[in-house]
């Protein structure tokens, strides 16, 4: 297999969740969450990984995390930062965080020279997801324009602790991505899973439904898609709020409708968790816990590494 480089977007400051999540420990050893994300995308045949963090935990983040895969895998650091404008833009003075993960990706140009997948660095998305990612990136060429993106059972994705946001899928009978519709307040109740896109009328969803978990497989043609678009965004009214996000799942979504590229979805079975919430943590780790048990991870983790 050639070179296949795993993105991990670690740069977040975790609002909700009330710390730095990346490095908070979920796993027996003291292992945090995208160790287990590592471990299996290594197993699948990824042989690059790309951290993207913020330079002000650098440091603990090398000390916590980078120093173990540096021994496993060719590493590298890339850093997002709210002041990262193209030239003749500035930042507006209420905005305090950077501008999401577009900006995130963007900041790997240079950096990220092979066929990538994309990954948040706080959700557990189960290893055969990386297989068949993996496989099917394999066979597209490092520059394309045929993406994927993994597609979990809207069942298999929501939080036992408050609702979420999901972006749920529509696609052609042959499997590639037409559109996705966001959903910001999904919850599971005991008659089923509602959206509630105005805030108060709830409205049944399926659970079968594919959805987005941020879990993206690129060619390196998309560095030039975001640098072309990202003035634009910053341009737009959407650009001036301090809170708005240059967002992939948006930019795909742009591409798509543009013909400017195809996403194939690949559905998995695969059981996504996350942190979004300090409720979260004990169910993570205990998810965790339950799968070193069973023999899917070793641990320490890297005991064998």
């Amino acid at each position: 297999m050639s070179s296949l480089t795993l993105v991990i977007m670690a740069a977040g400051i975790g609002n909700r969740y009330g710390g730095l999540k990346q490095l908070d420990p979920f796993g027996p050893g003291g292992e945090v969450l995208m160790e287990y994300s590592i471990y299996d995308a290594l197993k699948a045949g990824y042989d690059r990984v790309a951290f993207i963090i913020r330079k002000d935990f650098e440091t603990a983040f090398r000390d916590k995390i980078g120093r173990k895969i540096e021994r496993l895998a060719d590493t590298a650091y890339v850093f997002q930062s709210l002041d990262q404008v193209p030239s003749g833009y500035s930042v507006p003075r209420e905005r305090i965080k950077p501008w999401g993960t577009g900006q995130a990706i963007l900041a790997c140009k240079g950096t990220v020279t092979t066929r990538f997948t994309a990954i948040n660095a706080d959700d557990f998305y189960g290893r055969s997801s990386y297989e068949i990612m993996a496989r099917h990136q394999e066979g597209t060429p490092a520059d394309g324009r045929e993406y994927a993106m993994m597609g979990y059972r809207l069942a298999n994705t929501l939080s036992e602790h408050g609702h979420v946001a999901r972006g749920v899928c529509e696609a052609t009978p042959d499997g590639y991505l037409v559109n996705i519709r966001e959903l910001l307040k999904v919850q599971k109740f005991p008659d089923g899973i509602k959206s509630a896109e105005d805030g108060e009328r709830w409205t049944l969803l399926d659970g079968e439904s594919l959805t987005s978990m941020n879990f993206w497989g690129f060619g390196t043609s998309l560095f030039g898609e975001l640098e072309t678009r990202f003035p634009g965004f910053l341009r737009s009214d959407a650009g001036q709020s301090p809170k708005a996000e240059f967002l992939i799942p948006e930019i795909v979504g742009a591409l798509v409708h543009e013909g400017r590229a195809r996403v194939r979805i690949l559905p998995t079975r695969d059981r996504w968790f996350g942190v979004t919430y300090p409720q979260d943590r004990p169910v993570v780790a205990a998810e965790i816990m339950e799968r070193v048990r069973r023999g899917v991870y070793p641990s320490p983790l890297w005991s064998g590494a």
